[in-house]
């Protein structure tokens, strides 16, 4: 350890020999067990832009005083806590990544290490990747809705009647240009996603009827593959909550299109809602294809497709679930699944009973 447990009447503190530390690359503050400063390494020295004479003994409120100092103490609130990988903007292009864990001798706290990580460049990268998705999705939007538009009036026979050959090469060019638009409207939906502003209509919404109205437009599908699907609704009437309706039907219309296009012809596929007061839980259940353990990982991450799907279904962008979990946990719900190779998959999701929007802003991460 870099650090020296010393003891002196009985209260441990922490020397101030910080040569290790001084060598890494991650900024470290310790604090003692009464939340006193006692080790600030040079990377963090840095960071803050002060000398750690000016801030060692200094305790996490006193450490307010220090403007550069403002945005750490906001998320250590007072009594130090216990959070992994908490992102923390110090100015506009520094960000780091902060993690506070409690240092424990036999049995009790004997302070607090708070691990300062720059993340700056990444946060940049990422950023400029997101415009370019952003730029690059407008720019294809106008065009390919002009093709769409301009196919659609030949096959209606607009300017003129088409042969049975020409109808058919049209019918495929329709067909694949519309898998770019609703690839043009996956790619702004993720770059709204990752700038933190894709909730914009919150208003009071029964989830119930999102789900039919899901239902009801995959009608033709679930006949086409005459797939044996069933719509458990809740025995007890479930309350109206706080939603983005719009964002809300990507989110469940991404599960459940999975679970159509991965079940087999003559398969089952059902929807359960269930009422557990604090929340509403749903229920997406199928017998298809599965998800291979050793994949099961990363499943909600951007572009993860299952190698057995791939061999089956090519087309697919892999961002469907990743903004579904997105979705629903700034609705201030939770995201799971169980599956197997074959033995098909249930997804389930809650959305927390929020009937106001005062109850949304304050509780969605409860």
């Amino acid at each position: 350890m870099f650090w020296e447990k010393k003891n002196n009447n009985n209260n441990a503190f922490f020397g101030s020999d910080v040569r290790i530390a001084n060598y890494l690359s991650d900024g470290l503050l310790v604090f003692d067990k009464n939340d006193k400063l006692v080790l600030v390494n040079l990377q963090a020295e840095e960071f803050f832009q002060i000398r750690k004479e000016k801030i060692l003994g200094k305790s996490i409120l006193e450490l307010n005083r220090f403007p550069n100092f403002e945005p750490l103490v906001s998320i250590l609130t007072g009594r130090i806590k216990e959070f992994f990988r908490r992102e923390l903007q110090i100015e506009e292009n520094f960000i780091l990544e902060v993690t506070s864990t409690l240092m424990i001798i036999n049995g009790e706290k004997s302070g607090t290490l708070v691990i300062l990580h720059n993340v700056s460049r990444e946060k940049i990268v990422e950023k400029m990747k997101s415009e370019f998705v952003t730029l690059a999705a407008h720019q294809l939007r106008t065009p390919t809705s002009a093709i769409k538009w301009s196919i659609q009036i030949l096959l209606d026979g607009d300017l003129g009647e088409l042969k049975k050959e020409q109808r058919k090469i049209l019918e495929k060019m329709y067909k694949t240009n519309d898998k770019v638009i609703r690839l043009v409207r996956d790619l702004l939906n993720l770059a709204q996603i990752e700038e933190g502003r894709f909730l914009s209509k919150i208003i009071l919404s029964d989830v119930e009827d999102i789900i039919q109205l899901i239902i009801n437009e995959s009608r033709e599908t679930i006949e086409e593959k005459k797939l044996k699907f069933e719509f458990k609704k809740s025995k007890d009437k479930l309350p109206k909550v706080m939603l983005d309706v719009e964002k809300m039907k990507i989110a469940i219309e991404n599960i459940f299109n999975n679970a159509l296009r991965y079940t087999f012809s003559g398969d089952k596929i059902s929807i359960s809602l269930k009422n557990n007061k604090k929340e509403i839980e749903v229920k997406i259940q199928d017998t298809g294809m599965g998800i291979p353990r050793d994949q099961q990982t990363k499943v909600f991450t951007k572009f993860f497709r299952g190698t057995n799907i791939m061999k089956v279904d090519t087309e697919g962008t892999g961002l469907g679930l990743y903004m579904a979990k997105n979705i629903i946990e700034a609705h201030g719900g939770k995201i799971w699944f169980e599956s197997g190779k074959d033995k098909g998959s249930s997804f389930y999701f809650t959305i927390p009973v929020k009937e106001s929007f005062r109850e949304f802003i304050t509780g969605k991460f409860y």
